[in-house]
């Protein structure tokens, strides 16, 4: 039985099995783990989390890939449609791990909205686009850094990094791709409102922060000046010289 990739769902199937070691060491996997895979593919990364952990969510938004996902391991639960629609907290009760070679184009989506959606995840370890994986951790002042280096950075620290090679996929994409790994250090407090300040002090990267602000109807430009004076920052700042603890300072000065 053959299955080609659908390129509209960012596909690119893990079929190396010699990289699920390094997933393993990242992921820290143990006996009691509850894991939500998503985007399981031909189920290579399933067979094997299945064999060393309690229980395995996967989440496939393909239809046609569920002959290759039926028998995978009794302790695996398949969850047909799109994460990102899907309620994965209730899917996946006190799932512990966020362990996935994650289609490109809901990487960065889904591991934002894992961050309070799955509030019991302990640990990510994902496979991503390197352009992607570089984001999650980038500094400030940088081209990478953005609005989800802050978000993800706000809530966990980075305990691993491995650059993959093109080869362990098919078809190979197109990009280098890399795993990293982070543990949850801690959730913000009002973490959806802080989302919805740092996403509209992105929005506009190239304007200062109180353009940004004012134009994503979050604050007027005088109150986000006077905002940003309460933490001690220029309104000619943009979003990318503040270090993801002074987002949290913004967004209660804000209120």
């Amino acid at each position: 039985m053959r299955v080609s990739a659908k390129k509209e769902l960012g596909q690119h199937f893990l079929v190396d099995e010699n990289i699920l070691g390094v997933i393993g060491r990242l992921a820290e996997l143990a006996p009691d783990d509850v894991v939500v895979e998503v985007g399981p593919g031909l189920g290579v990364l399933t067979r094997y989390l299945a064999q060393r952990v309690a229980r395995v969510h996967a989440v496939e938004h393909d239809a046609s890939l569920e002959p290759w996902l039926r028998d995978v391991g009794e302790n695996v639960t398949l969850h047909l449609g799109d994460a990102l629609r899907l309620d994965l907290a209730a899917l996946a009760p006190g799932a512990t791990k966020l362990v996935a070679n994650l289609p490109y184009n809901i990487a960065t989506p889904l591991i934002v909205e894992s961050l309070d959606g799955l509030p019991d995840l302990e640990r990510w370890c994902v496979m991503l686009q390197r352009e992607v994986a570089d984001r999650l951790f980038a500094a400030p002042s940088t081209k990478a850094y953005g609005a989800v280096s802050v978000l993800v950075q706000l809530s966990a620290e980075r305990t691993g990094f491995h650059p993959v090679s093109r080869t362990v996929f098919r078809p190979p994409p197109n990009v280098n791709s890399a795993l990293v790994a982070f543990r949850r250090t801690g959730l913000p407090e009002d973490f959806p409102r802080v989302k919805k300040v740092v996403a509209g002090a992105f929005a506009h990267r190239r304007k200062t922060l109180p353009n940004s602000l004012e134009l994503a109807g979050l604050a007027s430009r005088e109150r986000a000046v006077e905002a940003l004076a309460a933490i001690g920052r220029e309104p000619s700042i943009r979003a990318e010289a503040l270090a993801p603890p002074e987002f949290l300072a913004l967004a209660d000065a804000l209120r």
